[in-house]
């Protein structure tokens, strides 16, 4: 399969949107918008306690308040784990001594090309917060059945 041709048709701060058509030797065609994302690193930061890490905030398209992992995206030319010590910082208030990563994969490839990577942070030192100005994060330390039940 090979993309023969690609089309933005909106563009914000965030993402952009392609009209794409890809084509295999064969003929055969497929066409899809695509939502482009820079990407995002996810962390999944365990204390000593094995407790996990949830951040608490209001998702505008999910019109309702989610327990998540703590996540963000990669600004323009930052590598993933830099974008993971930076965003559990801000986030959370919290930096880690030990970054192993976990996987990477994507959440929704039928339509968006955003590249997820997940990183174990251990060896956690926590401070105060400092989250983005359209953001109100609440922070809880549960256990992985909390987590469960939670996410």
């Amino acid at each position: 399969m090979k993309i023969v041709s690609s089309e933005e048709r909106y563009r914000c701060g965030l993402f952009s949107v392609t009209e794409d058509r890809a084509r295999d030797a064969s003929g055969f065609e497929i066409r899809r918008s695509v939502v482009r994302h820079a990407g995002s690193a996810v962390m999944l930061a365990v204390d000593e306690r094995s407790r996990v890490l949830l951040v608490r905030q209001y998702r505008l398209p999910a019109a309702r308040q989610l327990w998540e992992l703590p996540a963000g995206r990669l600004d323009p030319g930052e590598t993933p784990l830099k974008a993971a010590r930076r965003e559990l910082a801000e986030e959370t208030g919290c930096r880690a001594r030990s970054w192993r990563k976990l996987a990477h994969f994507y959440a929704s490839p039928g339509y968006v090309a955003e590249k997820m990577t997940i990183y174990l942070a251990t060896g956690l030192t926590c401070g105060d917060s400092s989250p983005m100005e359209d953001e109100r994060i609440e922070i809880a330390w549960v256990s992985r059945r909390e987590m469960d039940r939670l996410i």
